[in-house]
């Protein structure tokens, strides 16, 4: 009996946890994401960050589902410069079933997972919109690590029909791939 008090004990608040990573019926997010068109390599073109990548170049989000539901990631960006120190962070990614595979928890350890809400994909998965519900972190992505004036204008507008603040945003340096090692 005492087993059962502790393992119930344990397991209310990780369900809960797991019941808060899908937004409420009022937060933007895509319906229908094909996971297999999202994987690969996104550039970070404007966020607003968590503390450690706050002062981040060059950086790169890269996904690759290795099982049904289960994403692997690695973000990669250099600290303060484009010849800044090279930051690896490798976070898993699990898929909320009945999100239309927009709504994810991001686990950088265990038990813990963020909420990631794919709120907008360009229709040729091209751009991205990550979002959180609690409007902290928002990151604006593309496949190329330059997006012209018009595009980067539309997704900041529709980051801020999000109810972020736009003034928050910040424009991440991105080198041209012919002049970087990462790429």
């Amino acid at each position: 009996m005492r087993y059962f008090r502790w393992l119930v004990t344990l397991a209310m608040p990780l369900t809960l946890a797991a019941c808060s990573l899908m937004p409420s019926s009022e937060f933007p997010r895509e319906h229908d994401v094909d996971l297999d068109r999202f994987m690969g390599k996104w550039y970070v073109i404007a966020h607003i960050p968590p503390g450690p990548t706050e002062n981040a170049y060059n950086s790169i989000e890269r996904y690759e589902q290795t099982e049904p539901g289960r994403i692997e990631t690695v973000f990669t960006y250099r600290e303060g410069s484009f010849d800044g120190e090279m930051q690896t962070m490798e976070p898993t990614g699990y898929v909320t079933e009945g999100s239309g595979n927009a709504v994810w928890g991001m686990q950088f350890f265990w038990p813990l997972k963020m909420q990631y809400v794919i709120s907008y994909v360009g229709p040729d998965y091209d751009t991205t919109i990550v979002a959180r519900e609690k409007r902290d972190y928002v990151w604006i992505m593309a496949r190329k690590p330059q997006i012209d004036r018009e595009t980067y204008n539309d997704l900041v507008k529709r980051v801020g029909e999000m109810g972020y603040d736009v003034g928050k945003l910040r424009s991440v340096p991105q080198q041209p791939l012919d002049e970087r090692s990462d790429g």
